[in-house]
């Protein structure tokens, strides 16, 4: 069969890129095709997502792509983060500035929303891991300070959604990202308004919500002739990066079916797929989360700090005049004393400070640890704590699921940090298979092939995964 190019918008906390994906009928290669920096904004007292700026960088990436493989582009697809928003008036019109989710306003919010109605309440209408800022605690806070614009608010978008709206016009909810706002029911799958309705929130600009793999329609014409990009299909992916990532494991080089993924960035996601979410006291103690996935999935998880406490450690070093890079840092790391210095990751203080290592060493002397003293020395203790947390997660998931977890598949830009993959070996006492790196593109591509036709299961998605990609394996060492 003639090549054809399927494109994948991945948009991620630090970057954004477009991506191609050239399908020969059996293998997939990828080729980025544009690349660009993602951040929060500072505005006022707030932290705000430039979701025009994005749609700027992403329309760009579509006219390379377009200028590339022109005709070839069968369709495109978009995944991010999950939980932030974006509100639509009746004309369309961006209702705010769509906040980011570390932003201040939602502290406090979960007592606030207990005092309404129970923990045990919501988590059985929605089956999902208490965070301060899920979308859930989102709409309080704005409930709170600007209820006039949900009123006036027509529809509400997840960041996903709002550019597939922006790519072909599209109002809807694709389910894996809308899973992920603790206002979705967990075994009815659709959005938990009683729930909202209790909480004395409004639920009039919710939309539809799909399944991944659906086609929301042709690009806009103004856009497709800008992009050259005529005919072009805009098919919904696993809308949330981690349920691409998840799509994207290569299972078939697992060797056991009783895996567990872990998908390493900014966040680390440690989980497992299940056929119906797990709903019992033990996993509401225990804070897991049920999360959609594709072909009526769940994705049973815990969502731990993950790369964010390296990442601003180095934010913290640059702005020392300490300039490195991750591989600079995971040397020092290795180099480091191994003092065993573990700090827990679910603190609140590592959620946004200003200073990062500052927070670290503060933990380390309220638990009468030794502080760390060099870059080296932070950076180690944040790989270790990392691990020591996948550790404590991984028999949560056992406990939960009755099943014993044998290999940890490592996926996304994480599993290229060969130290904390042997630290998270090391720590679990299981085969650690890294890669791939890209996982949570592949996932999104692989739903449109299928969608197209190409392919007929997940069992083949993830097939063709373990033939385009190899994996690297870690085992434990004393």
């Amino acid at each position: 069969m003639a090549k054809q190019a399927y494109l994948a918008v991945d948009l991620g906390a630090e970057s954004g890129r477009v991506v191609a994906g050239i399908w020969n009928g059996k293998t997939l290669a990828l080729e980025e095709v544009h690349r660009f920096p993602n951040g929060p904004v500072a505005l006022g007292e707030s932290i705000r997502w430039d979701v025009l700026r994005l749609w700027h960088e992403v329309q760009i990436g579509l006219a390379l792509a377009g200028k590339k493989y022109g005709g070839n582009v069968v369709s495109v697809g978009v995944d991010t983060w999950a939980i932030d928003f974006v509100l639509l008036n009746r004309q369309q019109e961006i209702l705010g500035q769509p906040y980011h989710y570390r932003d201040a306003r939602t502290r406090g919010a979960l007592n606030r929303a207990f005092a309404r109605v129970s923990r045990a309440e919501i988590f059985a209408q929605t089956g999902l891991q208490f965070m301060e800022f899920n979308s859930l605690y989102q709409l309080l806070a704005w409930q709170e300070h600007s209820p006039e614009l949900l009123e006036s608010a027509k529809t509400l978008l997840f960041i996903p959604d709002f550019f597939h709206w922006a790519m072909c016009g599209s109002l809807v909810a694709e389910f894996t990202v809308a899973s992920t706002s603790q206002f979705v029911h967990p075994t009815r799958r659709n959005w938990s308004r009683s729930l909202l309705r209790k909480l004395g929130l409004p639920s009039h600009f919710l939309p539809e919500i799909v399944p991944p793999g659906t086609n929301l329609g042709r690009l806009r014409k103004s856009l497709a002739e800008r992009t050259r990009l005529k005919n072009v299909k805009v098919i919904a992916p696993p809308a949330h990066d981690t349920a691409s990532a998840v799509v994207g494991v290569p299972a078939a080089n697992t060797g056991s079916a009783n895996w567990a993924y872990l998908s390493s960035g900014t966040w680390s996601l440690l989980g497992v797929e299940v056929q119906k979410a797990v709903l019992t006291e033990r996993a509401l103690q225990l804070n897991l989360t049920n999360e959609g996935g594709i072909d009526g999935t769940c994705r049973l998880l815990k969502n731990i700090m993950g790369l964010w406490v390296v990442q601003q450690c180095k934010r913290s070093f640059d702005a020392a005049g300490r300039k490195y890079d991750y591989a600079q840092l995971a040397k020092l790391a290795a180099a480091a004393r191994p003092d065993g210095a573990i700090v827990n990751l679910d603190d609140s203080r590592f959620l946004n400070p200003p200073d990062m290592p500052a927070v670290i060493r503060e933990l380390c002397r309220e638990t009468g640890q030794r502080v760390p003293r060099t870059d080296g020395e932070l950076i180690r203790c944040a790989y270790e704590s990392l691990a020591a947390r996948y550790r404590d997660v991984l028999g949560y998931l056992e406990g939960a699921t009755g099943q014993k977890i044998e290999v940890i598949h490592i996926v996304g830009g994480g599993s290229q940090s060969r130290l904390l993959n042997q630290f998270a070996a090391n720590a679990c006492r299981r085969p650690v298979l890294a890669g791939p790196v890209e996982a949570t593109a592949l996932g999104n591509l692989l739903t449109q092939i299928r969608a197209q036709g190409e392919l007929s299961s997940l069992a083949e998605m993830r097939e063709v995964v373990s033939k385009s990609n190899a994996v690297e394996r870690f085992v434990c060492r004393p």
